[in-house]
């Protein structure tokens, strides 16, 4: 082989390499999306392992159970827009691996106590809450480091498998959760799991991409002026503004029928609790599926025409869900999930690459942290709105009730600018900046 066949043949291995595997032949990237992966598995198996502990070692009730799965998202409302802040000052990967040991580290304490014979129910709602303002600071960085490791085209498809990789965890975690717990005992399971969150730091560890440079202490606003500039960019942007309503609209209802989702499915159709588990993963397959096919529809029809039109049809298939009936009816409950969630993950890929390329690097964890704290809100709400609705009302009631919101949700959507356009700008918004004083 003469010299010039060897420059070609080196050239073609690497294109051969990125068409196989795309992004992930990235070595960057490809270690941001096993650590993520890994530490997705482990926040999964822990939002499965607080509640059994609760339960089986604790001997504790309902209500306990409630306040450590509380405590796990109250930092969002609490410091939420703060970390935004915080985090645009800071180097976003090492605020991840931070995170990722101290939330190790605060999982270990739980099994060291139970062998001790000293655990009790507040050491459980401080690990959740300690887990929980991790994983606040954790996702901020997260959202906004992924700018760092890819450009351009890339964002779509690194967020693609990113996404698809989380509901793939979503899925698998609370199974591999229950599987160590059979075996070895669910307190001895944290061990595992704490295990997740360190390979996810030595993922991290072993990037070696630069982030640009931080912005000057003297040069940045007092926590307040900065928090108020967030809010302000998010509010006053007429693509973010939509959105970000749009999220906080569907998450309420999504959480809505999720809350008597179970009882719905047990108590008025008659399932068996074997059965309920199959049904409701569903909508995680739902995820995985969205994901693979968002790169595709934004590719082939545009990101803002594909957003807009993929939830005008998916989103109707709620209403299925409703009409579920025992025997064959219940496809009913697993197409309309399946389908919502393709909607869902679709969303959340288009609007977040959307934003980490349209918002200014120097803003973008506010404009992170503001949409989810917003988001993350109305959790709480769709929750206490369904469980009370399903009690006033009957089940199936309220299920109709929170679907029927779900399925014209899109609407907010079409309201915006993004029904005349093909694609969503992918170049950086203007951003005021008031005086400091």
């Amino acid at each position: 082989m003469n010299e010039t066949e060897e420059t070609a043949e080196a050239k073609e291995t690497p294109d051969r390499s990125r068409r196989r595997w795309g992004v992930l032949a990235q070595r960057d990237f490809r270690l941001l999306w096993i650590g993520e992966t890994v530490s997705g598995l482990g926040n999964s198996m822990t939002s499965v392992a607080l509640p059994l502990i609760t339960v089986v070692a604790l001997d504790a009730g309902a209500t306990a159970v409630g306040l450590v799965a509380a405590a796990v998202w109250l930092p969002w409302l609490v410091v939420g827009l703060p970390v935004g802040a915080w985090v645009d000052g800071m180097r976003k990967r090492s605020v991840m691996i931070v995170c990722d040991l101290v939330a190790g580290a605060a999982l270990v304490s739980i099994p060291v106590a139970a062998w001790l014979d000293a655990l009790t129910l507040t050491q459980l709602i401080v690990v959740a809450l300690i887990c929980g303002t991790a994983g606040v600071y954790f996702k901020t960085a997260y959202h906004t480091y992924v700018k760092t490791v890819l450009h351009g085209r890339d964002l779509m498809e690194g967020n693609a498998k990113l996404h698809g990789s989380e509901a793939a965890t979503r899925a698998a975690g609370p199974g591999a959760m229950g599987v160590l717990a059979q075996l070895v005992g669910t307190v001895a399971g944290l061990v595992v799991d704490a295990v997740t969150f360190l390979v996810s730091a030595v993922c991290l560890a072993r990037i070696e991409v630069v982030e640009p440079a931080k912005e000057p202490a003297a040069e940045r606003l007092p926590l307040r002026r900065q928090i108020a500039v967030g809010l302000r960019f998010v509010a006053r942007d007429r693509y973010l503004r939509p959105m970000v309503i749009w999220g906080a609209t569907v998450n309420m209802a999504l959480m809505g029928y999720q809350a008597v989702q179970v009882v719905f499915l047990v108590r008025t159709v008659g399932l068996s609790p074997a059965m309920v588990g199959l049904v409701l993963a569903s909508g995680s397959v739902g995820g995985i599926v969205g994901a693979l096919l968002a790169t595709r529809i934004s590719r082939l029809v545009g990101s803002a025409r594909g957003l807009l039109v993929f939830q005008a049809v998916t989103a109707p298939f709620a209403l299925l869900m409703p009409l579920t009936t025992p025997g064959p009816g219940v496809w009913l409950f697993v197409t309309g999930a399946l389908a919502v969630g393709i909607g869902v993950a679709v969303a959340n890929i288009v609007v977040g690459s959307f934003r980490q390329s349209y918002c200014p690097p120097q803003l973008l964890g506010r404009v992170v942290a503001t949409a989810m704290v917003i988001n993350h809100s109305t959790i709480p709400v769709g929750s206490l709105l369904g469980g009370v609705l399903g009690d006033v009302v009957g089940y199936r009631s309220a299920v109709w009730i929170m679907t029927a919101i779900v399925a014209s949700c899109w609407l907010i959507l079409a309201a915006s600018p993004m029904r005349s356009e093909r694609d969503l700008p992918a170049t950086q918004a203007p951003v005021e900046q008031p005086a400091v004083g």
